[in-house]
């Protein structure tokens, strides 16, 4: 199963919604389109589900695509997957600002997504994903340590290596135990 997620955002997310559209694939394909309306909803299309449904269908799908929104991603990845994720773009109108370009670039320089920037090429990247989900939950998947480090580096520079790194380490324990 291939499940394609928009978030809550109240705007628009038209060209991952018709990209999902125009796939081509031979297995259940689901979509949480929220508040896009670019085309008709079809048999697996949802508008929004409840958090705990949202997971349960990440947890069985063969792939999971989804927007640069934080919790989108960290949904993925605690369900085991690498995520594609499509980021929302200012220009068009899907968000505020680019934060989610930014974001998922980071991301996936760590090796913690599959950036597709050109919905062009969303199908190529589904079929080159294969089947990634992992046993072992996020810091099962490779660069979560690397990330966690990065961003505390960031979020708190003047902090000792050794601090960040036991910091990392509580992060890894406690999201392994969820």
């Amino acid at each position: 199963m291939i499940l394609v997620t928009i978030g809550t955002n109240e705007q628009p997310f038209d060209r991952v919604v018709r990209a999902a559209a125009a796939l081509d694939v031979d297995e259940q394909l689901i979509v949480q389109y929220g508040s896009s309306r670019a085309v008709a909803p079809r048999e697996g299309w949802v508008e929004f589900l409840p958090f705990d449904e949202l997971a349960a269908l990440a947890r069985e799908a063969r792939v999971v695509v989804c927007h640069a929104g934080v919790g989108s991603i960290m949904m993925a990845r605690r369900c085991g997957h690498r995520p594609i994720v499509v980021p929302r773009r200012y220009s068009l109108q899907e968000a505020v600002d680019d934060h989610q370009v930014g974001l998922s670039r980071q991301l996936a320089r760590s090796g913690l997504v599959t950036l597709v920037e050109d919905v062009e090429t969303l199908a190529d990247a589904i079929r080159s994903s294969g089947s990634s989900a992992t046993a072992g939950g996020v810091a099962g998947l490779p660069g979560a340590d690397a990330l966690a480090a990065d961003l505390l580096s960031r979020i708190v520079p003047s902090a000792p290596k050794r601090l960040r790194r036991a910091r990392v380490r509580s992060l890894r324990e406690r999201t392994t135990r969820t």
